[in-house]
């Protein structure tokens, strides 16, 4: 039950951001793709601003916590190659 709340939580709280930040209006994202014609480059800063954040949170609960709330360890891989399997 908690797992679902959380789920939940984080779930509602990604799409708030992703409506204040305009992302829910189709014509302000495919400006954005429409580098020749009426680009509109403020998406741009919506993406530094998760990737700021996501850094950020990533470096302070990997620093202090040895595991997640609701789970006995943190689910990372194990794997460090990239081979092609991964990519394609």
């Amino acid at each position: 039950m908690n797992r679902l709340v959380s789920a939940f939580l984080i779930g509602g709280i990604f799409g708030l951001g992703i409506a204040v930040s305009g992302m829910i209006n189709p014509a302000k994202v495919l400006n954005f793709f429409d580098i020749a014609g009426t680009w509109d480059p403020s998406l741009i800063f919506v993406m530094g601003g998760g990737l700021a954040v996501a850094f950020i949170g990533y470096r302070l609960v990997f620093g202090r916590y040895k595991a997640p709330v609701f789970e006995t360890e943190f689910a990372l891989p194990t794997k460090r190659v990239i081979d092609l399997e991964l990519v394609g």
